[in-house]
């Protein structure tokens, strides 16, 4: 099953390349305080026009190239 992940768009300056920041919220085990957690993902732009601040949700898929494995499959409107 492939990992389907939402973030915030935080760089668009390659072509059909975007850097997806993807932030997880878990309780620590010990000391049982709220910790974030953010990781950064390439993400092949499938044709959407995106912008820095855009929220999207990004699939995992075959490799494209050597560090882009996901593809951006939505891109969540602000309301």
């Amino acid at each position: 099953m492939a990992k389907i992940l939402t973030g915030q768009v935080v760089s668009n300056k390659m072509v059909k390349t975007v850097v997806v920041k993807v932030v997880q919220k878990f309780s620590h085990p010990k000391y049982k305080k709220t910790v974030f957690k953010s990781k950064k993902y390439k993400a092949d732009t499938n044709g959407f026009q995106l912008e820095e601040g855009d929220s999207v949700v990004i699939q995992e898929t075959r490799p494209i190239s050597k560090n882009k494995h996901f593809k951006v499959i939505q891109k969540i409107e602000r309301a």
